[in-house]
């Protein structure tokens, strides 16, 4: 028998060593290189094409390609099919990550067995049993005469049965459960999940087949698995919640057929996942007494607003260093805007405990917050009560200027929509024509906003 060839690599950035050590030197992460069992030399020999599933090379251009052979295909679920930038791609490698129990299995059984109506669709369960499935199936109440199941994780045996059954659709539960015969080292390490990605999405391309992977979590949050993993599939999604909250959003990290960052909310009911049509509604969900460091702001998901609120609680710190915690925001961004509310402010917190929290559970990433949040802080230091029909977005910038955000005529109109009455924006945001029911106050500096309150 042949020695089998080993090598060592970083699951962060995918950088090969000949030996194994502690930091790698590419990415500078501790403790992220393991043991790569390298494939024979008989399986490396099969003409797979790579990632793309060519396996004839042909020069074409752009305008002899026809786009209409594969046109996508909906897939029952509006606020899915938005992450995925308008439907299902024939021939993509799609991949769903989440937290234990967030719903990720619940989903994905949900849209197959709607799309089995009329389509060919296969799932592909490696963690539970086909009697298990089914008895969720019968739980939510869905359709079982027509979507196909298989309980195997050998990925060749079930790239075989697929090409004999012929599936429009697929779904890999999950991806760290699947194993190549020809790598050596368990399901679920670095080698594994890498050729196992690496077979399936040249599959699904060679046979046009629309491929879901379900991905496990580390207990940081971020994907299990070699990052290559994200690097060969062509959509990366992530079903976020707590587990004290019934809805659940699926945002797209990258997509190679739609906008990244998009945003689907779907509300965890005793039937499955249910489509949330209008999710600014459920973040306004407010109380009728309105009370201080409380304020609604218009953040831009994707391709569409959103409406949250977001609440801020200033006390006074029995502590020598005062506390600053955040939570849907960035912490560092809370104490950058602290300084800047200081400087040009003149409003001073250095011996005030700040928490900052984005009511639903939402994550906001974008810089338009700042000038929300800063009110917010405001309001509950100086414990006056905001107007509730008032919103507010805005980047504020360390010279305490008011900074314009993209697309901040359509976010004022979600806002009237909504019965929202005034408006703090900034200045270069205020349309020329105005919006009809809302009163916009447009502002250029920190100070002009906090006199507006």
């Amino acid at each position: 028998m042949a020695k089998q060839k080993t090598a060592y690599v970083c699951s962060d950035c995918g950088t090969e060593y000949p030996r194994w050590q502690g930091q790698c030197n590419d990415c500078k992460a501790w403790n992220t290189i393991s043991e790569f069992v390298i494939a024979s030399s008989a399986s490396s020999s099969r003409n797979l094409g790579g990632y793309s599933g060519q396996t004839q090379a042909v020069v074409e251009t752009l305008d002899s390609i026809d786009l209409q052979a594969l046109p996508r295909f909906e897939s029952g679920y509006k606020e899915l099919d938005r992450v995925l930038g308008g439907g299902i791609v024939p021939g993509s490698a799609m991949l769903i990550g989440g937290s234990p129990g967030a719903g990720k299995s619940t989903m994905l059984l949900q849209v197959m067995c709607q799309m089995a109506n009329n389509k060919s669709a296969l799932y592909v369960t490696g963690e539970e049993s086909l009697q298990q499935v089914a008895l969720r199936a019968q739980r939510l109440g869905l359709a079982k005469d027509k979507l196909k199941l298989l309980a195997e994780t050998n990925v060749e045996t079930i790239c075989q049965l697929a090409l004999q059954h012929k599936p429009e659709l697929m779904v890999i539960d999950s991806i760290q459960v699947m194993q190549v015969a020809d790598v050596q080292s368990a399901p679920g390490s670095v080698s594994q999940v890498r050729e196992s990605a690496a077979f399936l999405t040249r599959f699904a391309k060679q046979q046009h087949i629309a491929m879901f992977l379900v991905g496990h979590v580390t207990k940081e949050g971020s994907l299990a698995g070699p990052k290559v993993l994200e690097h060969c599939i062509d959509c990366s999604m992530m079903l976020e919640g707590e587990s004290d909250s019934r809805y659940r959003t699926l945002r797209s990290n990258k997509n190679r057929f739609g906008a990244v960052n998009e945003l689907g909310v779907f509300a965890m009911t005793d039937k499955g996942l249910r489509e949330v049509s209008n999710p600014s509604a459920i973040f306004l969900s407010r109380e009728e007494q309105q009370s201080p460091g409380s304020i609604v702001m218009v953040v831009w998901e994707g391709t569409r607003p959103l409406l949250v609120e977001i609440q801020a609680l200033v006390d006074y710190s029995q502590m020598a260093n005062p506390k600053r915690v955040a939570v849907g925001l960035e912490q560092n961004r809370l104490s950058m805007l602290l300084a800047v509310l200081h400087r040009h402010g003149n409003v001073q917190m250095n011996d005030q405990d700040v928490f900052a929290n984005v009511v639903g559970g939402v994550k906001v990433a974008e810089t338009s917050a700042d000038l929300a949040l800063l009110l917010a802080i405001v309001s509950s230091f100086q414990n006056k009560t905001l107007d509730k029909d008032l919103i507010a977005f805005g980047e504020v910038g360390l010279a305490g200027e008011i900074r314009p955000v993209p697309n901040g005529s359509e976010r004022i109109s979600e806002a009237a929509k909504h019965g929202f009455k005034r408006a703090i924006v900034p200045k270069a945001n205020v349309p020329k024509q105005g919006v009809v029911g809302i009163e916009i106050i447009g502002v250029s500096r920190l100070s002009d906003a906090l006199d507006a309150l």
